[in-house]
């Protein structure tokens, strides 16, 4: 009920944003301006999340693990992401029961999916908008821009990590926490 109410009033009161920018990232980038991409979510069920676009497209660059020197993000996009404004249309993903707003960061195919043992525990709740692993690592790409091989770095590194503070955050769950954990993710 928390999810459903809190993503309910945020929609009423942020649709009119998430509209318009949408229209600057649509005219910004020459692509539609919502980013829509299957993620793994409860259960191991793939869904499509909504975010706002802030990148184009560039020849010859595939990866999915973006870093902040990526040639493909824009300049307003850098902003929105840097904002965390590019995951405003993420509430319609936590009204549509989706999502949560705290709990691990739904991850594309080949992380969360491939899970085993104890760790499978991460798929047994809904993905959230933010979570202490998206708190520890908010300046992921930054990170990630050090690296000779961020995607090897994400896979080795960062991504086990992120497993083991989210098996944390579930066995210690409590609403008070996920409340901290939003107005720290505010903040």
């Amino acid at each position: 009920m928390f999810d459903l109410t809190l993503s309910f009033i945020g929609l009423i009161c942020f649709g009119w944003l998430i509209v318009i920018t949408a229209v600057i990232a649509w005219l910004d980038t020459g692509l539609s301006g919502f980013f829509m991409q299957k993620r793994v979510g409860q259960h191991g069920k793939l869904f499509k999340v909504f975010k706002l676009r802030s990148m184009k497209k560039v020849e010859g660059v595939t990866t999915t693990v973006s870093t902040s020197h990526d040639p493909r993000i824009t300049k307003i996009g850098n902003f929105w992401r840097k904002s965390k404004m590019d995951e405003l249309p993420q509430l319609i993903n936590v009204f549509l029961g989706h999502m949560s707003f705290v709990g691990p960061r739904p991850d594309v195919e080949g992380f969360a999916d491939k899970l085993i043992g104890e760790d499978r525990i991460i798929l047994s709740i809904k993905p959230g908008i933010t979570g202490p692993a998206s708190i520890h690592y908010r300046d992921e790409e930054v990170i990630l821009a050090r690296q000779k091989n961020p995607e090897d770095y994400n896979k080795n590194v960062i991504w086990p990590k992120k497993v083991e503070i989210n098996k944390e955050y579930i066995k210690n769950y409590s609403l008070l926490n996920d409340i901290k954990y939003i107005i720290k993710t505010v903040l």
